[in-house]
C-alpha cells in the first residue's frame, strides 16, 4: 500500500437520521461507491451525499463529515469506511408514506 493510501476512514452522519437512511448509508454498495469516488479525504471535510428517493420524488441528501483518518489521506477501495454518529441537524427526509414512524424513526 502505497504511504498516502487510507487505511480507514471514519464517517460520521447525525443521529436524526432515519433508520432507513442509515441502512442506505451503511450497506456494502454506498461504501464501494465511496472508496470509488471520494479521492483525497481530510479531517472534518463535510458534504451532502445522495442515498435514495422516496416514492413521492421527495430525495434524501445525508451530510456526511470525515471525522478520522488512519494512514494517509487518498481513498481507494482497499479503504476500510467506519461509521459514528454525531449530533442530530434536523434531517428531513419525507420518507412518512415508505414509514408510518416518519423520517426519524
Amino acid at each position: 500500500m502505497a504511504s498516502n493510501e487510507a487505511v480507514t476512514i471514519v464517517v460520521s452522519y447525525p443521529e436524526d437520521l432515519s433508520d432507513w437512511g442509515r441502512f442506505q448509508v451503511e450497506k456494502p454498495a454506498f461504501r464501494a461507491y465511496l472508496t470509488k469516488t471520494l479521492g483525497r479525504v481530510e479531517k472534518n471535510d463535510e458534504w451532502e451525499e445522495f442515498v435514495g428517493v422516496g416514492c413521492c420524488g421527495n430525495t434524501l441528501d445525508v451530510p456526511l463529515r470525515i471525522e478520522a483518518i488512519e494512514g494517509g489521506n487518498k481513498v481507494t477501495r482497499a479503504t476500510a469506511i467506519e461509521y459514528s454518529v454525531r449530533e442530530a441537524c434536523g434531517i428531513q427526509g419525507g420518507w412518512l408514506v415508505q414509514s408510518a414512524g416518519g423520517p426519524t424513526s
